[in-house]
Parts: C-alpha cells; sequence; structure tokens
C-alpha cells in the first residue's frame, strides 16, 4: 500500500456514501439514555454556505461526534430559514418562482454540508417554507391573538412612490429604493403587533438564569430591553383639554424644564397645530424627516432640528408655562412620544436649546467647581444638592426623586412608573414569500382567525411578480376572497405576511418532533430533549432571533406546550471569519469559497484549518498557509499510521506492556495527556485550537518512538495509533473512518468509546530543565525530579553537555534554579 499520500477525494466521497446508506446519523427516542441536543443556528437558504458557516457547523459537529463517543444520546439536526426577500426578488428578476429557487438552493447547501462531512439527522430537516412546518406557525399566530397578544393597528413604513410599493427596512439604500434609486418616503398602514412588552420584565429578569450565556450577550439583550425606573407626569397645556403625559428618570429635575418637546408623529401635534399658521411649516417639518430613518433620528450625532408649534405646556411643580416644540431627536416609538426639556442636565436638550435661543435652569449643584452654574458650556447629569427648585432646595437629588414622585402622586399629576426601550414586535410583511398571517376581516365580525383546522393557510400560486403593488399577493382573487369563520358571510384575508423571524422563533422544538402531522410536537418527546443543551451561531443574531426565541418559549411554556422557559441552555457566539483583516465580501474580492478549498484539499483539511487557526469565540483570520500546514498535518497521520499499521492489525489492546523503556514511557505518557487534553478542551472549554496542538504533540511522541526505539513494542504502538484515530475522529472524521478500516476494525468508528486515559501514566519521574548560557537557551535535559541546586549543578556537569554548549569557552559560573533551567555564564570572546 502506498502510505506517501492520502487520496482525500476517494476517501471522503466513500465514507459519505457509507454514512448516507447506512442511516449512521439518525437519533433514536431513546428516553433511558441521557440526552445532548446540540444545534448551530440554521441558515437562510441563499444557495452557497460561506466560511462563517463552516465554521460554525464545524464547531457543532466536533462537539456532537465527541459526546456521542461520550455515551450521549446526541440530537444534532438541521433545517432552513427558508423564507425571505431574496427569493422574492428573485422571482422578479429573473421569473422563477420563490418555491423553485429556494428548493434548488436547499439542495445545494445541502450537498455542501454532506461533503463536509456533518454528523446530521437530515430525517429531522424542516424548512420554514414548508406547509406542514408554516400551519403550526400560524397556530401559534393563533394562540397569540386569542390572548389579546397580537393586535392590529396603523404604523408609518417605507414607501417607494417609483414602484408604488412597500419596502422593507433592508431594502432601503442611503435613503433610496434598492430597486429604482427613488427617494424613499413613509407611508401609513395597518400592521400586526405581538405583544412582547408583556414579556419584557420576565425576559429581563430570567437573563440571571442562563448562566452558561456570554456575559456580553446578556448585557446586550438587558441594554436592548432597557429598563429604566422613574416617574410620569401630566402636564396641561394652555387652551387644549387633553393632558401631555412624560416618562422621566430624573423626576427631581422637573423645576428645571424650560419646554417640552413632541415626536413629529405623536397624534397631539395634528389636534394642536390644525387651522393654526404652524399648520403648513409642521406639515412641512413631517415631509422632510419621511427620509430620515429612525436609528439616524436617535444618533447622538444628528444635528438637533425642531419647530415651535405656537402652544405652552404648564409644568405640574411649579406652574410654569413652557413652549412646545416638534424635534427629529423624539421618536414615537419610545416612551410617550413626548419629553420634558431639561437643558442643563441632558445632552440633546443642551444642544437643543443653544441653538434655539431656550432657557437653561440648572436645578442641581454638583458641589463641582469646574462647573459654573450661572456659565453652563455643557449639560452634566452629576447627583448633588437641589437648587432652583422651591421646597427641595437643599435636598440630595436621590431623596428629591422620591418626594417628587410623592407629591405628583399626592396631587394626582403623575406616578412613579417603568419604563422598557423594548418596543411590541411589528411582524406585518407586504411580501408573498413568508408565512400567511392567518387572519380574515369580516364587516360584521371585525378580524378574526382562520379555524385550526384548515390550517395551514396556503400560500396562492396564482400571482404575479412585478415589483409593483403593496404584495403579490393582492393579485390573487382566489387568496383573498374567503367566507368569515364566525357568521358565514363574505370576507377578506389578510394579505401581509410575518416576519421571517416569527419562522426560526420556535424551530428548535420542532426538531425534537419534526415530523409529527397531528400536533405541533409531542410533549414527550419535547420533555425529553427541551432545552437545547448547546446553542451555536454568530453574535449578529444575539438581540433579535434571541430575544424573540426566548419570548416564544415564555409564551408556549404558559400555554402549556414547551416543557421550558427558557430555550437555550448553553450560548457559543463564533467570531466573523476574515481574510486580508476583512470580513469576507464580493465587494472587497476577497471572498474564499468552501467547495473550492475541499476540492482541493479535502473537507477534513477545511474543518482542521478553520478549528486551529482561533479559539471559536474570537475572529480568525483566512491563511492560506495555515490551510496548507493543516494538510500536511493530515498526510502525516496518514503515513505514521498506515507505515505502522501492518505491523500492529490483530494484536489485542490489553495486552500489557512489554518494555518499560524510557522510550516506551514517553509515548505511552504522550498518549494519555493527549487523551485527558483533547477530552476536557472539546468537553469543557470549546478550545478546539489547543485540542488539535495536543494530537499533534501525540503525532510527533509517535514518530519519536518510531526513531529511537530498538525494539518497538508493537502493542503500544497499536494502542496509540487507535487512540490517536479516536482523537482526531472529530475534527477529521473521513480520514479517521479509513485509517480506522485499514487498522482492521469492522464496526463504524462513529459512535466508537472515547478512550479512557491512566491518571498514574501521566506523572513523570524526570522533569526537562532549560541549559542557558549567558540566558539564551540552548539545549535541554531531562534530569531527576527534586533535585536541589548542588544536584542539578552535578548533573549537568556530568551530562558532557558543557563542551559542546559553550564551545570552549571558559566557565564563569554555573547557575542552577531547581526544576526550571540551569544558567552557564562564560566570558565573552
Amino acid at each position: 500500500m502506498d502510505s506517501s499520500k492520502y487520496d482525500f477525494k476517494a476517501v471522503e466521497e466513500k465514507w459519505q456514501a457509507r454514512w448516507r446508506e447506512a442511516g449512521l446519523f439518525r437519533t433514536p427516542e431513546d428516553f433511558d439514555r441521557e440526552k445532548y441536543y446540540l444545534l448551530e443556528m440554521f441558515p437562510y437558504p441563499s444557495g452557497k454556505l460561506h466560511m462563517g458557516h463552516v465554521r460554525n457547523y464545524s464547531i457543532g459537529d466536533v462537539t456532537a461526534r465527541f459526546l456521542k463517543m461520550k455515551g450521549y444520546n446526541v440530537l444534532h439536526p438541521m433545517g432552513w430559514d427558508a423564507f425571505g426577500l431574496p427569493a422574492e426578488n428573485a422571482a422578479i428578476q429573473h421569473g422563477i418562482h420563490p418555491n423553485v429557487w429556494t428548493r434548488d438552493n436547499i439542495s445545494a447547501m445541502r450537498g455542501q454540508c454532506e461533503r463536509l462531512g456533518l454528523a446530521y439527522d437530515w430525517d429531522r430537516e424542516v424548512a420554514t417554507c414548508d406547509p406542514e412546518y408554516y400551519r403550526w406557525t400560524q397556530w401559534i399566530f393563533i394562540q397569540f391573538f386569542k390572548r389579546g397578544l397580537a393586535y392590529k393597528k396603523k404604523n408609518p413604513v417605507n414607501w417607494c412612490p417609483s414602484c408604488n410599493t412597500v419596502l422593507a427596512n433592508e431594502q432601503v439604500v442611503e435613503g433610496g429604493c434598492e430597486r429604482c434609486g427613488t427617494a424613499v418616503g413613509k407611508r401609513d398602514l395597518d400592521q400586526w403587533y405581538l405583544k412582547i412588552t408583556d414579556y419584557a420584565q420576565r425576559l429581563l429578569d430570567d437573563l440571571d438564569k442562563l448562566g452558561g450565556w456570554p456575559s456580553k450577550v446578556k448585557l446586550m439583550q438587558r441594554n436592548w430591553i432597557g429598563r429604566s425606573e422613574g416617574a410620569e407626569a401630566d402636564f396641561s397645556i394652555k387652551g387644549f383639554d387633553k393632558k401631555l403625559r412624560i416618562f422621566t428618570t430624573r423626576p427631581d429635575t422637573l423645576f428645571g424644564v424650560t419646554y417640552m418637546v413632541l415626536a413629529p408623529e405623536h397624534p397631539y401635534v395634528k389636534e394642536l397645530t390644525d387651522g393654526t399658521e404652524y399648520e403648513a411649516t409642521v406639515a412641512d417639518f413631517l415631509r422632510k424627516l419621511q427620509y430620515v430613518s429612525d436609528i439616524d433620528r436617535s444618533s447622538a450625532e444628528i444635528e438637533k432640528e425642531g419647530l415651535f408649534i405656537g402652544r405652552y405646556a404648564v409644568n405640574p411643580m411649579n406652574g410654569r408655562e413652557v413652549p412646545i416644540y416638534i424635534a427629529n431627536y423624539v421618536l414615537m416609538d419610545y416612551g410617550t412620544g413626548a419629553i420634558m426639556a431639561v437643558p442643563a442636565h441632558d445632552a440633546r436638550d443642551f444642544d437643543f436649546a443653544v441653538k434655539y435661543g431656550l432657557g437653561i435652569i440648572p436645578v442641581v449643584d454638583p458641589g463641582d467647581p469646574d462647573i459654573d452654574l450661572d456659565h453652563l458650556r455643557e449639560a452634566f447629569v452629576a447627583e448633588g444638592t437641589m437648587i432652583n427648585s422651591g421646597e427641595f432646595d437643599g435636598m440630595g437629588s436621590r431623596e428629591c426623586k422620591e418626594a417628587v414622585t410623592r407629591r405628583l402622586e399626592d396631587e394626582g399629576t403623575g406616578e412613579r412608573a417603568v419604563n422598557f426601550r423594548l418596543r411590541d414586535w411589528l411582524i406585518s410583511r407586504q411580501r408573498y414569500w413568508g408565512t400567511p398571517i392567518p387572519m380574515i376581516h369580516c364587516d360584521a365580525c371585525g378580524w378574526v382567525p382562520e379555524k385550526e383546522e384548515n390550517l395551514p393557510v396556503l400560500l396562492p400560486t396564482d400571482v404575479e411578480f412585478t415589483g409593483k403593488g403593496e404584495s403579490p399577493l393582492t393579485t390573487s382573487k382566489s387568496f383573498q376572497e374567503t367566507v368569515c369563520p364566525i357568521c358565514g358571510e363574505p370576507a377578506k384575508r389578510e394579505i401581509d405576511t410575518m416576519d421571517t423571524f416569527l419562522d426560526s422563533s420556535w424551530y428548535f422544538l420542532r426538531f425534537t418532533d419534526a415530523h409529527n402531522s397531528g400536533d405541533i410536537f409531542s410533549a414527550e418527546r419535547a420533555k425529553y430533549w427541551m432545552a437545547v443543551d448547546q446553542y451555536i451561531g454568530g453574535v449578529e443574531h444575539a438581540i433579535l432571533h434571541l430575544l424573540y426565541a426566548r419570548f416564544f418559549t415564555k409564551f408556549l411554556y404558559d400555554i402549556g406546550r414547551s416543557p421550558t422557559g427558557e430555550p437555550f441552555e448553553n450560548l457559543l457566539t463564533q467570531g466573523m471569519v476574515l481574510k486580508d483583516g476583512a470580513k469576507m465580501s464580493k465587494s472587497l474580492g476577497n471572498v474564499v469559497s468552501p467547495d473550492e478549498i475541499i476540492g482541493r484539499y479535502g473537507a477534513d483539511t477545511a474543518r482542521l484549518f478553520i478549528l486551529f487557526a482561533s479559539p471559536p469565540e474570537k475572529e480568525l483570520e483566512w491563511s492560506d498557509r495555515g490551510v496548507e500546514g493543516s494538510y500536511r498535518f493530515l498526510n502525516r497521520v496518514w503515513r505514521i499510521v498506515t507505515e505502522l499499521s501492518n505491523e500492529t492489525v490483530g494484536l489485542s489492546l490489553d495486552a500489557g506492556a512489554t518494555t518499560g523503556a524510557p522510550e516506551y514511557r514517553e509515548l505511552d505518557r504522550a498518549r494519555n495527556r493527549a487523551i485527558k487534553k483533547v477530552a476536557r478542551d472539546i468537553g469543557e472549554r470549546f478550545n478546539f485550537n489547543t485540542a488539535i496542538s495536543a494530537i499533534m504533540e501525540f503525532v510527533n511522541a509517535l514518530y519519536r518512538y518510531r526513531e529511537v526505539a530498538r525494539e518497538p513494542d508493537v502493542t503500544l504502538v497499536r494502542r496509540a495509533i487507535t487512540d490517536l484515530i479516536l482523537l482526531l475522529s472529530p475534527f477529521a472524521p473521513h480520514i479517521c473512518e479509513e485509517m480506522w478500516e485499514l487498522t482492521g476494525h469492522d464496526s463504524a468508528l462513529y459512535g466508537a468509546p472515547w478512550p479512557e486515559y491512566d491518571e498514574s501514566a501521566l506523572m513523570s519521574s524526570e522533569v526537562e530543565i532549560a541549559l542557558q548560557v549567558n540566558g539564551r537557551v540552548k539545549g535541554r535535559l531531562s534530569v531527576v525530579q527534586g533535585l536541589n541546586a548542588a544536584g542539578l549543578e552535578a548533573a549537568v556537569r556530568d551530562s558532557g553537555l558543557l563542551d559542546q554548549l559553550t564551545a570552549g569557552r571558559e566557565i564563569v559560573k554555573i547557575i542552577p534554579v531547581p526544576g526550571r533551567l540551569v544558567n552557564i555564564v562564560v566570558k565573552e570572546r
């Protein structure tokens, strides 16, 4: 047999076919075994895997294979987040139906997964565009509606006047339509929402239960939920019979209010300005804001712009009248859509007040000599002693918060309150390729859900993809026209589809019982498998996807369907794959194709490199030399195994050692050390790079043993080769399956037991010390452990290495450091 080169193409095709034919990766429902549910975030089927996918899935696959070897019943499924805008764009641009485009891409990407050797249970495969899947997404929506957690209200959306269509935020590029470049404006449409705000406090509190999540992800979610404690206060408006309610976290600064600001979209604005001299200018201001995103409006860098609307509010604490403005930096979706402005103690308010010549009244004295309260140059938020605050002067600002809130409550002009940054989830999309919202509008009955026995509400096929109109679903009369489930009269179906985040907010539960046609999933199976023990994906999903998945799981738990209130016990967020210091992208021309790497070096090399190059949570810089190094290492393993295999085939691993030679002990120690370290690095730390390093050290030890052993212990070699294959197999499964077979094993390597290590074999009676000459390491020497300084110096003198190390130079002195090194000081020439 030619052991010089590993034919990866033939070997990988051979074992992928065998795995597929044997159905080796199917997961049984064995409720008596300890389970482990491992899941990588499923992808959008764009048509091709990128290196980020390869990294994500390799991390998961190594872990799944390792846990299988450790005896767990491992669930490791894969599916497709298959609805979305790109498929609809393909239909518009190329005349391909979204379903055809999506199915072709799924087939291509599944093939790539198989070529990578990923051990997925494809029998559990789901695609969110499958009617049998989105039937249950619709069912969940109806449960939300029945419990008052789904509702419809009017909301501004992006609108392209040229294409005459609604655009998602991702379709707006630099303020223009991505299709035609026309400036995008706003248009009010009725939209469906889910009341995620009802779960805000639980979503916040339960982050403390997630000990296996990265702290940075939990912090991102805390900030997104954004809990603020404070007070709400009612300002009356002169000549207007409604109160203006604001929320503030600083009720102690109410005496410092010098103006009020309404979000331009606030409903009071129209009521307060219609028929006044300000009506036209307010309308112009609103039109101007149509072309500014909410993200830009809330940015600290945006120039503050506003407009006085001719009205005054009355401060409930001191009766002072203050002007009411509208401004670009106040959003309707946060708080009450109105703010009290305290320029002395808020940077945005300060900038606005300076620009428009409004009053600035400090009401807190921080006791800082660098702050001139009479001539403020900037706002400050420090606490201190109250000033300019009437009866509260001299009180500490913390104490004042409580005192002011109590007065508001006593006088009926306000109350203590908690506010969340989190907004209700707008889930309507004016698209075709998504889950139809299963709601029907009847003139007599209003909005009612489709009968559950009629689900799924299927996407129609008689639609036109023109890129014009609000949604392709408007072109299907057969879809729109129906009857009311309650009264039986003619009615209209909802033509919006759901945000694709809904589809991905419960797929992990469906994997537990993927093809149940009679229920969303079996309670018994969900109880066995949930929660997901390890979830793996990019940190870019830290907020929305993970937050929505937690929300769905809590809701399903509340209605008695999910066995757990949290979906993911542990979370690993892997870093991006970079090339030349930048994220891989077509525009930069730095994309590396997984297919190209697999074709040139093999799947095992691709997997090994991407796990060896960097710890999983860190960014990974692509290196062609690194790939070649991984390829050379696998060939090095192939050579030593195949060269030694003929000598050891058929030997029992239980045979005892035949020699106590030092080289024997060194190899056996390297073997046991590798078993222990690789298991710990995979199972406890996800330190795949150091696990691979340990395997490389083991291989080096095997080569050294072959070179120095005069009479190699074939039993030891057999044991070492067997364990090497087992340790490497989660990383490089194809080559290891082939070597497993070549070394005489009849059973499959997949699922073979993980080797055990002998702790006593790790103990060494010797220690290796560094030999330095004038402080520079020139060699190493193994000596008996525990030598004192004198004994260590004697060992060096007796080693016969002094002349070689000093090259005949005069020795000034020898400095031994027990257990570490010996420094030989010589005269320089």
